[in-house]
């Protein structure tokens, strides 16, 4: 009984061998050619047909015809090829030395390597605009974003609608109306909004019932005594130069966004795009053109004062003309020079209080806009594109001077129906476009082929 079992053992044993140690021998360098130049495959590259090529062969092909179309088959491929990442480690494995050689044989060809360089080139642009990138990012994770984004368009929505329900008309704000015509409670209202303390006023000014034409003949004298006593000097001081003001301009000078965007539709509406294409060209134009009105509030809001930081609110702020100090300055040019949106971000923050979710979405669309910025000098950057900088420059300045100049000229022509959307859109819907973009140029870094 003893022989038939060795016996079986014997048969047996021959089939329980590794499969891949018996035919690992049989394996040639032919299975793994490239059907260009029929020789290995170095770093393989496979395309929506199926068939794969190396991808200096794949280049070269690129540059010579400029078709994005397989080689073998002529279909065409959809985004940008990808190589083949556990096809080359298996060659690799098998055939160290056939691929050593090859790269060798490569990298000394000038030719192969400046083709490799435009075809690499040729792919970074293209990566943002593949046709199916949308496709991709939800087989990708691409759903938890989308839900974000679809959340974040409802809140935006909900937001402009109460906005337009709640707020009053644009034309009958105090920036529209002659201050001789205000009413108390308008007077109340213009007084309110100097800052929150003022609401210690207010019931004085009620119980006198002090209207446009009233305001107009008070003094400092007449502030300081009953029934109005105003026995603070900054607060008077604040109340006279605001009303100084009011009577240069004969209405209430703009002290919020709206109010501003209402006076200054067309500007609020350039401010409000170039400051996200364009931040310095902008923070620049502001310096030469709008100095007064706009910039030194602004550089007295974002660059304040160690000393006047923690007592100042935002309109004391606004109301102040001073020439900037040196400190200030330097402050100011540093941010402007490397981080520009954060000026931005800071100028809504301290507008919080005023204008509660309009200065959230402001400073996360800053916080993005830096992000993208990043994202585009580590483009150039990783191109070793740097010698490039000055010419595109020059390039973006043309192109914003020529929409600018575009606008102007047509200004008059658009619809306010059709510049309230646009505002409101680069308002509240570009914060969250930003966001789908940094997504996007996240993966492209992760799948981006090196």
């Amino acid at each position: 009984m003893e022989e038939p079992q060795k016996n079986d053992l014997n048969i047996v044993g021959p089939e329980k061998e590794d499969p891949l140690e018996s035919t690992s021998p049989q394996i040639s360098v032919s299975e793994f050619s490239c059907h260009c130049c029929y020789d290995i495959l170095v770093n393989p590259t496979t395309l929506n047909c199926g068939h794969s090529f190396c991808r200096h062969c794949l280049a070269l092909w690129w540059v010579s015809s400029k078709k994005t179309e397989c080689p073998e088959c002529r279909e065409k491929w959809e985004g940008f090829p990808k190589v083949n990442i556990l096809l080359r480690d298996a060659i690799e494995k098998l055939f160290p030395d056939a691929i050593r050689m090859r790269f060798e044989d490569i990298q000394q060809n000038n030719d192969i390597v400046q083709s490799l360089a435009a075809f690499q080139k040729y792919g970074n642009d293209q990566i943002p605009l593949a046709p199916n990138a949308g496709r991709v990012n939800q087989q990708r994770g691409g759903g938890f974003f989308s839900g974000v984004l679809t959340a974040l368009t409802g809140v935006a929505v909900v937001l402009l609608v109460y906005h337009w329900s709640s707020r009053e008309s644009e034309h009958d704000l105090l920036v529209h109306k002659a201050v001789a015509k205000w009413t108390a409670e308008e007077v109340v209202l213009w007084l309110e909004q100097l800052g929150p303390w003022a609401s210690l006023y207010r019931d004085r000014f009620l119980s006198e019932r002090v209207n446009g034409r009233l305001l107009l003949t008070l003094t400092e004298e007449e502030f300081s005594r009953a029934p109005y006593t105003i026995e603070n000097s900054s607060h008077r001081r604040a109340i006279l130069a605001e009303l100084e003001r009011v009577k240069a301009l004969g209405v209430k000078p703009p002290q919020n966004l709206w109010e501003y965007k209402a006076v200054n539709p067309g500007r609020s509406l350039f401010l409000l795009y170039a400051l996200k294409s364009s931040p310095r060209l902008s923070l620049l134009y502001l310096y030469l053109f709008d100095y007064t009105d706009t910039f030194l509030p602004f550089i007295h809001t974002i660059c304040p004062l160690q000393d006047d930081s923690s007592r100042e609110d935002i309109i004391t702020k606004l109301l102040d003309l001073r020439e900037p100090t040196w400190k200030q300055w330097r402050e100011f040019l540093v941010k402007y020079s490397f981080l520009p949106y954060q000026l931005i971000a800071e100028f809504a923050w301290d507008w919080l209080e005023v204008h509660y979710w309009t200065s959230r979405f402001l400073i996360v669309n800053a916080m993005l806009l830096s992000v993208l910025e990043l994202f585009s000098f580590w483009r150039i950057w990783s191109r070793s594109e740097l010698k490039t900088v000055p010419q595109r420059m020059w390039s973006h300045f043309w192109k914003v001077s020529t929409q600018g100049l575009f606008v102007a000229m047509f200004w008059p022509l658009i619809p306010q129906f059709v510049c309230n959307c646009l505002f409101y859109w680069a308002l509240y819907f570009n914060p969250i476009i930003n966001i789908d973009l940094v997504v996007k140029e996240i993966r492209r870094l992760e799948t981006q082929v090196l």
